[in-house]
């Protein structure tokens, strides 16, 4: 990501004024490597092959702001792997997570963490660490800390099912995971801030398991979380929430979380979110990624494009797919939408309306 780049972003983020509506996506290795006809493998394990894919995306693209910017990640693994759980390793996947987490009574042995050593944390930053000097020489800034949420690493070191499981019927104990894992998610978000070199100035949050539960639920074990993790973290940082799950039970309370931003799925229409959250969020989104990103023509992009664009009355608004870059979305289809965005912010710009 450029430096006028961020600036159009954060400014976005804050709902000022702009030219016009920027584009953004969150990319990252489910779609990267495919993208590129690269081994999973190579790109986690090799920094060059790493280095040059990001390299090239960002100078395919040059009209994207790539979120989070030269993003170091292992897929989901990360964060479980702090807590113990197994990674498994393919050459053409993501990486697979396998609970490890059998028992709530455990959860003190597993407090000692050492992000700094632990599983691939460790390896995140050292990758952050090692290669941040040749993405800073050229220019580009990496403003943006990103972490999977806390209910999204209890799920994955726990197992999703027996942790929905506990939520009803083991409160205490699911309490207790949470505030574990949300220990975790800021501790992790503050080592990436450090190995980056104290330059960043907002933070990515993922949780796709907020949007399991109903908002009774919600309000009791999710929001108190997400709320922590915002506040441990300057007021005036872009704080940037992505969940592709559903969002109907959150979507009222995730301003008062501390949120700045809102990337959500394609399933949720851009103008119901505007009417609940808009003037309190910047909405990110949300040409849905897999039906349209990846399955549909160039014309169905640029149409549903432009109908995201109108939903939103083109104000507080970064156009973005309903989520991250879906596996398999083609170039031309990445084109589509800033074509149809280029003919949205001509139109605003003549006085002229999509109808």
């Amino acid at each position: 990501m450029r430096p006028d780049q961020w600036e159009t972003f954060k400014r976005a983020a804050r709902r000022e004024p702009l030219p016009g509506i920027p584009m953004a996506l969150i990319a990252d290795s489910p779609w990267i490597p495919g993208y590129l006809g690269l081994s999973h493998l190579d790109y986690y394990l090799d920094p060059e092959t790493w280095f040059q894919a990001n390299l090239r995306i960002a100078e395919e693209f040059p009209d994207v702001i790539f979120v989070p910017s030269w993003w170091a990640e292992y897929g989901m693994a990360a964060e479980p792997s702090v807590l113990g759980a197994r990674i498994r390793l393919r050459p053409d996947d993501t990486p697979a997570v396998l609970p490890a987490i059998h028992r709530l009574s455990d959860l003190e042995a597993l407090a000692g963490y050492d992000l700094e050593a632990d599983g691939f944390a460790a390896l995140t930053l050292h990758r952050i660490r090692t290669q941040a000097p040749r993405i800073l020489a050229r220019g580009d800034v990496l403003p943006l800390v990103s972490a999977r949420g806390p209910l999204c690493t209890a799920a994955f070191a726990r197992g999703t099912t027996q942790f929905m499981i506990d939520l009803v019927e083991d409160p205490p104990g699911a309490h207790a995971l949470l505030d574990l894992c949300t220990r975790v998610v800021i501790d992790w978000l503050e080592s990436q801030r450090r190995a980056i070199g104290g330059t960043a100035e907002g933070l990515l949050l993922l949780d796709d398991i907020v949007g399991f539960v109903g908002e009774r639920h919600y309000l009791e074990f999710a929001h108190p979380c997400l709320t922590r993790i915002c506040e441990a973290f300057p007021d005036e940082w872009v704080k940037l929430y992505h969940n592709d799950a559903e969002i109907g039970a959150c979507l009222d309370h995730l301003p008062g979380a501390g949120f700045t931003v809102l990337n959500w799925s394609g399933r949720t229409d851009i103008r119901e979110v505007r009417r609940r959250a808009g003037d309190r969020l910047c909405l990110m989104g949300n040409v849905p990624a897999l039906e349209v990103g990846v399955r549909g023509t160039p014309e169905e992009v640029r149409s549903a494009t432009l109908a995201v664009l109108e939903g939103s009355g083109g104000e507080g608004i970064i156009l973005s797919v309903g989520g991250g870059v879906s596996p398999g979305t083609p170039r031309r289809n990445i084109e589509a939408m800033l074509g149809a965005l280029g003919e949205f912010n001509g139109a605003r710009q003549s006085g002229h309306r999509f109808l």
